[in-house]
């Protein structure tokens, strides 16, 4: 295979990586939820360990561990940030920041 070759497929893995991604952030929203209805915390270390080991066992490289848990680090922080958004109250809809210049 040659560069553009490679780089296809690079677009269509990445095509598919969204897909993923976004599945497993409606996940998290969705956790997210329950989290909020049940006054559960949004960081959980033990689950967050838990998913490290998970994604250790299944690496056969090239990646390292540790570059790997790097990836994975900010897709679970990203994760969590999603579930913070779903348990903050809304704004109310009165409310509006409009920014107007002095004549």
């Amino acid at each position: 295979m040659d560069i553009a070759d490679w780089r296809k497929k690079i677009d269509d893995l990445d095509r598919q990586l969204v897909q993923l991604l976004n599945e497993r952030a409606r996940c998290a929203h969705e956790i997210g939820k329950l989290k909020r209805n049940s006054g559960m915390p949004i960081y959980e270390p033990n689950r967050e360990k838990i998913i490290f080991e998970n994604i250790n066992r299944q690496n056969e490289g090239p990646l390292s561990a540790a570059q790997l848990r790097m990836v994975y680090e900010r897709l679970v922080d990203v994760m969590r940030q999603i579930q913070r958004e779903e348990m903050a109250p809304a704004p109310p809809e009165d409310e509006t920041t409009e920014f107007e210049p002095n004549d």
